[in-house]
């Protein structure tokens, strides 16, 4: 076989061993998610070797979706890790065999503890699936390994296995994409979601305009903001908006009578507006939805405070 076609073949049976993950979906699988969900302390996910990899990954997948939980070393517990367990924890614990001895040494403690135990193994009569509380099967037919041995669709199902976990958690608990990034404050998704108006919005050398403001003076000031917009002050507060749109269209309409035109001929009277504390993925479905490019930022009192723009919302 070329290189292209072993690659093709260990896709498709690491892609089949997910999909023979479908029907070991069980009443151990509900019952994991309700332990999980009915946990008071931690999630602690354990393994051994590529095993423990695996955990590892779950273990971060379960802590950024809502699920207080991290991946500890069964080696490491003899040497005074235990001590960050407790009663009202759950152990995930993983073992392709069901039968690692490092990782039944640990087992005895946690039974000791009164931990309830979710196994992930791929053999339902291991030692770990006896003394589990429930055993997920994470069994696979064969290797992707061409030699059977390497763990390779076994670890793969595992992983998916936790993603399913993870889940199905997510919609027990109606997480939001709110709740995601408050887990993701750095990446892009929390950074719209959790950054403000007040973070990002324009406040020095805004085009402000009186209505009585005839045209031809409106447009160098329009034009020196950069903004492609000017905003109409009556009173400190906020009386409309001109944009460069507006000013091309009066051009168009009065000709030689444009200059005479004022602010207040042209404005839109009620522009949209938004809080200090208004969050950048709303103010990015208002300019979608409105079809503009730039919003006013005001007060209580409908005083301009800043304006936010449409790349202030490119996070």
């Amino acid at each position: 076989m070329t290189d292209k076609e072993n690659a093709i073949q260990c896709i498709k049976d690491e892609a089949q061993a997910i999909l023979d993950l479908v029907p070991k979906i069980d009443d151990n699988f509900e019952q994991a998610v309700n332990l999980i969900i009915q946990c008071s302390g931690k999630v602690i996910v354990t393994g051994v070797g590529k095993s423990g990899h695996i955990g590892a990954k779950i273990a971060a997948t379960l802590a950024s979706t809502g699920t207080p939980s991290f991946f500890i070393n069964p080696l490491d517990v003899f040497h005074g890790d235990l001590g960050v367990m407790s009663k009202g924890d759950v152990v995930i614990a993983i073992s392709n065999s069901g039968q690692t001895d490092e990782l039944l040494r640990f087992i005895p403690m946690v039974l000791h503890m009164e931990i309830p135990i979710i196994a992930m193994s791929g053999n339902p009569q291991s030692l770990l699936a006896k003394y589990s509380t429930c055993h997920l099967n994470v069994s696979v037919e064969k290797e992707a390994c061409p030699l059977n041995l390497a763990p390779t669709s076994s670890t793969t199902a595992t992983l998916v296995m936790g993603d399913a976990l993870a889940v199905a958690l997510m919609k027990k608990r109606d997480f939001k994409p709110q709740d995601f990034a408050q887990f993701h404050p750095g990446g892009e998704l929390g950074k719209r979601l959790l950054t403000t108006a007040q973070d990002v919005m324009i406040t020095e050398n805004l085009p402000i305009l009186a209505p009585e403001m005839h045209l031809g003076e409106a447009i160098i000031l329009v034009s020196k903001g950069k903004l492609g917009l000017g905003i109409a002050i009556s009173d400190g507060h906020i009386a409309g908006i001109i944009t460069d749109g507006d000013i091309r269209r009066a051009m168009e309409r009065w000709n030689a009578e444009f200059f005479d035109r004022t602010v207040s001929d042209i404005m839109t009277r009620s522009p949209k507006t938004v809080t200090p504390q208004a969050k950048i993925s709303d103010i990015q479905k208002m300019m979608n939805q409105y079809k503009i490019h730039n919003v006013l930022v005001s007060d209580n009192d409908n005083r301009l405070l800043g304006v936010v723009d449409r790349y202030a919302c490119i996070l």
